[in-house]
């Protein structure tokens, strides 16, 4: 897979203390990349970063600390990364979150919604000023489970919380959000793609109980563990390979609005994520649930500018 040159270029990626996330992150930082990690624990997150900058042979590995499920730490963690970065080259929303039951974060959401769709969609608002810095950004959204329908009244699982069809529910949910910005940024100098990693073994994979599986595959659950055992990284590695690609790839310069696979081709989207009516219903509950307009977006712009312009005359 050949690849462009990151080594000018400044990268972050949201839950890359391990995983599919962390084994992309080596791979950036090895290639030469300014890299950014998030993480919620700090002798984690920390440990992570000593381990990335030995084995990436590169000291330009930073770590962000953040909670992911609550807006108040998406938006410290899009204030914090603005505060010491100019600009950002690649936005790659990794983190992802399979809940056991259903569980509301300290917003009123609940948790896989939070973190798995509407995270990454308050993160990119908000970090939109420092992707237009970049003369060709890219915003690379990591996509799981089994893509399917698209259910409104169901959007948090207030009639029915099961497991990972939860979870596949809200990665679709991202994927929808990720098309629709797609399409409302076609003008703009920069990307939105998403891609499927395939299966991996992982802290979340390895959390999964038989009783989050849908009730036709729990026959199959001795398999399933089987998959989740720890393997050195391995799987996760393999599973990097289509973020990677969205990230780095000579291809996809200036292309946006695509969907890969796990094996870096192109794939159909969803039929539910074509559906323009529905995407627009998402983008409006997304902004309700989120606090964020387009016109904050714009003001926020706006002031960062003021303020980098003030700095400099100082």
């Amino acid at each position: 897979m050949a690849e462009i040159l990151v080594d000018d270029k400044t990268i972050l990626i949201t839950g890359a203390t391990g995983g599919i996330g962390n084994a992309t992150a080596l791979e950036l930082a090895t290639l030469g990349a300014r890299v950014v990690v998030t993480g919620r624990d700090r002798d984690r997150g920390e440990a992570a970063v000593a381990a990335l900058r030995e084995r990436g042979g590169n000291r330009n590995v930073d770590l962000l600390l953040a909670d992911l499920s609550t807006q108040a730490g998406v938006r410290a963690l899009a204030a914090q990364f603005a505060e010491h970065h100019e600009r950002l080259d690649v936005l790659i929303n990794n983190a992802g979150l399979a809940g056991p039951e259903r569980r509301l974060t300290a917003d009123g959401i609940e948790a896989d919604l939070a973190v798995n769709a509407l995270a990454p969609f308050l993160l990119t608002r908000l970090l939109l000023p420092r992707l237009r810095a970049s003369p060709s950004a890219r915003i690379v959204n990591v996509a799981g489970g089994e893509p399917g329908q698209i259910h409104l009244d169901n959007l948090q699982a207030e009639r029915s919380f099961r497991g990972l069809e939860t979870y596949s529910h809200t990665k679709t949910i991202q994927m929808a959000l990720s098309y629709e910005l797609a399409q409302r940024l076609r003008d703009s100098s920069f990307t939105v793609n998403v891609c499927y990693p395939g299966r991996a073994s992982t802290a979340m994979t390895q959390s999964v109980t038989p009783h989050m599986l849908p009730v036709g595959m729990r026959e199959a659950w001795p398999a399933f563990e089987r998959m989740a055992r720890p393997d050195q990284g391995r799987s996760a590695a393999e599973a990097a390979r289509s973020s990677l690609y969205l990230a780095t790839s000579p291809e996809l310069q200036g292309v946006t609005g695509q969907y890969v696979d796990s094996r870096c081709q192109r794939a159909d989207w969803p039929t539910a994520v074509l559906d323009p009516n529905l995407r627009r219903q998402l983008w409006a509950a997304a902004e309700q649930l989120t606090h964020i307009t387009d016109q904050q977006t714009a003001s926020d712009t706006a002031t960062q500018t003021a303020r980098r312009n003030a700095d400099g005359k100082q």
